[in-house]
């Protein structure tokens, strides 16, 4: 019985060592570490704001431009799910360098790819974390937005540039087309015509054009840039945050539906937030002439 049990310990400890020594089991660890201690490798996080209720996140590849390498955006998706699961965050910013909030995707990592890769892989698949966040995001662009850093300003609800910011998805010039997005949503927020230009010659355009043909909501000077975001996402973070995400998924689905079906989809909507506390107090409070005090409920 004791010679058992002692294989049976043998055993035991040799399966654990060599779960160790897995890659996969590392890779596992290595995120668990991550998520645990909000330590990254290609990214910086904080907490910002008067009552540190804004989520910060900065791209931090200074030497690459911020190049969105798999690791990096696999960081982002992490930071942004443990924000979007911190109750006390209201809205997130996502910012870059003063040279560049992201030069485009890593083309390093990708030159050796293959069809088989790419499509059996899902490349680029895990890039939806921003664009799937029920929080706000608010991107703050500095410096270059250029292909997938173009495509990941887009994912975000709200874009400021500063206004040295150039965006532009010159893919065309490398024997490719955007692939996370850039197509889709660039041709929805300026146009059939402009985004055919942009994606069909690989042009890129200032901070200016870019908020003449609706691709960004304001420009401010770019040492400004990230405190006039932080100062956009405080005053969303005042209001409920159960009823900030109800509305952003109204604006969202616009895209997706007929004007008659986002209409009837709007008005369920907002029928829906009379069953919440929050739109009582709301209402309450304005009558009675006082800050309301919601409590995203």
């Amino acid at each position: 019985m004791a010679a058992l049990r002692n294989t049976f310990v043998f055993c035991s400890r040799t399966i654990a060592s060599g779960l160790t020594r897995s890659p996969l089991y590392n890779i596992r660890q290595s995120t668990a570490r991550c998520l645990a201690t909000g330590q990254y490798q290609h990214i910086i996080t904080d907490t910002k704001g008067e009552k540190k209720n804004i989520g910060f996140i900065q791209l931090n590849r200074p030497k690459a431009l911020n190049a969105l390498c798999d690791a990096l955006m696999s960081e982002v998706g992490q930071a942004v799910q443990q924000f979007e699961a911190d109750k006390t965050i209201g809205c997130i910013v996502l910012t870059g360098g003063d040279k560049a909030f992201a030069a485009g995707a890593d083309i390093k990592e990708m030159q050796g790819l293959d069809f088989a890769k790419v499509y059996g892989g899902g490349f680029l698949g895990q890039w939806t974390k921003v664009a799937d966040c029920k929080k706000p995001v608010i991107a703050a662009v500095n410096g270059y937005a250029l292909g997938g850093g173009c495509e990941l300003a887009m994912m975000c609800d709200i874009i400021y540039a500063g206004d040295k910011a150039q965006f532009g998805q010159p893919e065309i010039a490398l024997g490719t087309i955007p692939g996370a997005g850039g197509t889709q949503r660039l041709t929805h927020a300026v146009g059939k015509s402009k985004a055919m230009e942009m994606v069909l010659t690989g042009n890129r355009i200032s901070a200016l054009e870019a908020e003449k043909a609706g691709l960004v909501s304001k420009v401010f000077p770019a040492d400004q840039l990230v405190n006039e975001a932080i100062k956009t996402a405080e005053k969303i973070s005042s209001h409920s945050k159960l009823v900030v995400a109800m509305a952003k998924e109204c604006v969202n689905t616009s895209y997706e539906l007929t004007l008659k079906e986002g209409i009837h989809f709007e008005r369920r909507i907002f029928h829906a937030t009379f069953a919440t506390e929050d739109r009582k107090e709301g209402m309450t409070a304005f009558s009675e002439k006082r800050a309301a005090n919601f409590k995203d409920s």
